[in-house]
């Protein structure tokens, strides 16, 4: 009488069953990764860029960053609209790779949970690139997925957490690609990809056995075919590309963004378009911005104090700008009116070549209330102190009586509720 051979007892036990996994199908999700982060990660270091933190303290909310901002140089004014599309990308794209991310993290969890877990010196090395890489992986697409939502629950700021959470990733992700770069392109030839998406489930068969620890030694029967899986997670990336996307793009496309916090109808006329921060939000009201409102300009010893009145008899000029924020969205260009930056600054004594300016609000608590810009964006003839939007007087959400509108610049460096304008000094550190 012949026994049938019980399998292996690692096997046996083994919960890692599925036909699909194996080099090949890892390796094309790692390819999707190999280009979709790299992107990610340099239109992240841009959007840091774009806040001057390297101009001033206020402006830096990673002050221990030392050499991690070496690429760090002066944002530029031109073209206007490259905050927006920069921003857009990086947030839309993250939530993009979500699915792929989570499927090459299924492809692989073998190895994640392969014993005994330190063979040798070199597989330690090799598993310490691998725990530094998912977890980093995990904890940046977290913290950004939350920030989105307007939901941040992680203690401390998103800024520092975030940025440096990035290098660790990333220098993961660069030492994981070194290490792996030949067997993917390897794992990548032993199958036809187009002989993969013409089989059906019913002839779906394992990958050939190899040392990748990947390949199921027991595999169950198939449910779906790598056809169906690549499509499930195309699909799942097309889904929240569409229900995404539209709160960058704007226009029509925004009432698709159902799951962007500022793809919602923000309403309509001449203030109808997003904002993060309401007045309530921040404690300020009537004895704030009323008839007591003034606005103080200064440089040196110079000061000179403008009424609403005063700043709206000077020569009014517009600009056809967006408010574009780090979560993603976005504004259609708005039509705003004001003062000129560089005419305020001609009025404390700098007629030509204006310098930087420290801008600060009304607003006595919460983060930036108080920016540097620097002298390129106060010599733009499209920076303004703006006193109107659309036609219409700013309303008190949208920094009534007056707020700056910057070309290019991230939503919270437009400082809405200004009240003090100081030309020729931006190295200030966090207000009080």
């Amino acid at each position: 009488m012949n026994v049938p051979r019980r399998p292996p007892r690692s096997a046996w036990r083994s919960p890692w069953r599925s036909p699909l996994r194996g080099p090949w199908l890892t390796s094309v999700f790692g390819l999707v990764l190999l280009c979709g982060l790299p992107l990610l990660f340099l239109t992240g270091l841009l959007s840091y860029a774009a806040y001057n933190p390297d101009l001033s303290p206020v402006n830096d909310k990673t002050p221990a960053k030392g050499l991690l901002g070496f690429y760090l140089f002066s944002w530029p004014t031109h073209p206007y609209w490259l905050y927006r599309v920069n921003q857009g990308v990086h947030v839309t794209l993250g939530i993009v790779l979500v699915p792929v991310l989570l499927a090459k993290l299924w492809s692989v969890i073998p190895k994640l949970f392969a014993l005994p877990p330190v063979r040798s010196l070199g597989h330690a090395l090799d598993r310490l690139s691998l725990l530094l890489l998912v977890g980093g992986a995990l904890f940046e697409f977290l913290t950004g997925l939350l920030n989105v939502q307007l939901d941040y629950v992680f203690p401390g700021s998103f800024y520092p957490l975030h940025f440096y959470g990035a290098w660790v990733f990333f220098g993961a992700f660069l030492a994981h690609v070194a290490l792996r770069l030949p067997r993917m392109l390897r794992a990548l030839r032993s199958l036809d990809l187009r002989a993969e998406l013409r089989t059906p489930t019913s002839r779906t068969r394992p990958e050939p056995r190899d040392d990748s620890g990947l390949v199921a030694t027991a595999p169950a029967a198939p449910t779906m075919s790598r056809r169906g899986a690549l499509g499930m997670v195309g699909l799942g990336s097309l889904t929240l590309l569409v229900v995404t996307a539209g709160q960058s793009i704007g226009g029509p496309w925004r009432r698709t963004a159902v799951l962007a916090p500022r793809g919602r109808n923000p309403g309509t006329g001449p203030d109808g378009f997003q904002i993060n921060k309401t007045a309530a939000s921040v404690h300020l009201d009537d004895r704030d911005l009323g008839a007591a409102w003034r606005l103080t300009v200064a440089a040196g010893d110079r000061h000179v104090t403008l009424t609403l009145g005063e700043l709206q008899a000077m020569t009014q000029y517009r600009s056809a700008l967006p408010i574009a924020c780090v979560e993603g969205w976005s504004t259609q260009d708005q039509a705003w009116e004001g003062v000129r930056l560089r005419d305020l600054a001609r009025l404390v004594g700098h007629a030509t070549d204006p310098p930087g300016v420290f801008v600060q609000s009304v607003q006595r608590s919460g983060s930036f209330r108080a920016v540097a810009l620097r002298a390129n964006q106060v010599r733009d003839p499209r920076a303004l102190l703006a006193l109107r939007v659309n036609g219409a007087p700013l309303s008190l959400d949208h920094g009534y009586p007056a707020r700056v509108i910057v070309p290019n610049a991230p939503g919270v460096m437009n400082t809405k509720w200004v009240g003090r304008l100081t030309f020729g000094a931006t190295d200030f550190g966090s207000p009080a």
